[in-house]
């Protein structure tokens, strides 16, 4: 069998695999989820460099789009946003240091505490830098992960009274975390909000009154609205991903695509195989395309074998064998595309192209873990 093998592509024109970010989608989103709540202030997380969307400008999106406030995991992340001029108040709900805790208290970034012991972490840099360390105290309601059970929750409300006493703490937030509010009608959720709001109750016997209770995130926002109380947290339905699977209302836009370009294209005859463990087959003879992106930039291993369909040149293509490291080889049939074609891995399914949420249904996952595994290497273009 003849095969055709187009000449190699410069460096200097070679398209490059990127993520491209729609931040028009993740302020629009922002927008949809402020009426969704119906007057309860929205917090944007954007922890995980905002689910790989960039931490930044996705916060900045947010908030011209109607966000009130920020969430984060890490202090670093906190000050990365105050460094980039964002004022407003933003949590960090996992300070492990006391340098976090230093850090933050200046700031103005207000912390999360679980433990007396990391609540005396606050406490501490409040006394050092002369001004109560901003917390909010986190209830284990039925996650076990974290937060205070029923049992250790009256110390660690004890140890805020205490440290808010002395001027060295102010509680301003109680919260904790929904494991199955995706998960319509599912037990857990109602015997979580009971247990919310006995630890809320109890706090507030004890002389804790914070400004602000949360625990509803994006899926429970739109299935229950019982839950929003002072605020809602948003995560991935900021940036166009349904939590409820279709269920959501009304649509939220995907924010990213993945996109490469064609740099080698070649003929193979029937039968041969492709890519490790010659899991796939040449039905016919037939033409490939590598693209060079794989699970290094955020494509999982399993969307070949999935059925993942990419576009190329705007037809949708299978993936042949696994998605490689760096590398991705796609049947194209008795197409010849040229080098430097565009290819879309995923995006918001404007043109036929597989959306995260079909991605990640057909590997196993969720949409959140495919975007937030985005490096932050990758090279990022932003569209307003």
């Amino acid at each position: 069998m003849h095969s055709t093998i187009q000449p190699p592509v410069t460096t200097e024109s070679a398209p490059e695999t990127h993520a491209r970010i729609d931040l028009a989608a993740i302020s629009e989103n922002a927008s949809v989820l402020a009426s969704a709540a119906r007057g309860t202030p929205v917090m944007a997380v954007v922890k995980a460099n905002a689910y790989g969307h960039g931490l930044v400008p996705a916060a900045r999106a947010a908030l011209a789009g109607g966000a009130d406030r920020l969430g984060v995991n890490q202090v670093d992340e906190a000050l990365e946003l105050r460094r980039a001029g964002i004022t407003g108040p933003i949590l960090a709900w996992l300070p492990w240091r006391q340098a976090d805790c230093d850090a933050a208290v200046p700031a103005g970034v207000e912390v999360g505490v679980d433990t007396p012991w990391r609540l005396d972490l606050a406490a501490a840099a409040g006394a050092r830098h002369g001004r109560p360390a901003r917390v909010h105290l986190e209830a284990d309601t039925g996650m076990s992960r974290g937060g205070a059970t029923r049992d250790d929750w009256p110390q660690l409300v004890e140890a805020a009274r205490r440290a808010q006493a002395a001027g060295r703490v102010a509680v301003t937030g109680i919260f904790s975390h929904f494991a199955c509010a995706d998960v319509p009608g599912h037990p857990s959720v109602t015997a979580q909000l009971s247990a919310f709001d006995d630890a809320v109750r109890y706090a507030a016997g004890s002389g804790v009154e914070p400004e602000i209770r949360h625990i509803a995130n994006s899926a429970a926002l739109f299935s229950l609205p019982e839950s929003r109380y002072d605020l809602v947290r948003t995560g991935m339905a900021l940036y166009g991903l349904d939590p409820l699977n279709g269920d959501a209302e009304p649509r939220l836009r995907p924010a990213m695509s993945l996109r490469s370009a064609v740099v080698v294209v070649k003929r193979i005859p029937a039968g041969a195989g492709v890519m490790y463990g010659l899991t796939y087959r040449a039905a016919t003879d037939t033409t490939v395309a590598v693209v060079p992106v794989g699970y290094v930039d955020g494509l999982p291993r399993a969307a070949g074998t999935a059925g993942a369909e990419p576009l190329v040149g705007g037809a949708a293509r299978p993936i042949a064998g696994v998605v490689g490291m760096e590398e991705t080889v796609i049947d194209v049939g008795d197409d010849m595309p040229s080098i430097g074609d565009e290819v879309v891995l995923f995006g918001p399914g404007d043109d036929g192209e597989p959306t995260v949420v079909e991605l990640a249904r057909r590997t196993g996952t969720v949409p959140a873990e495919i975007v937030s595994r985005v490096p932050a290497s990758l090279p990022r273009i932003y569209r307003s």
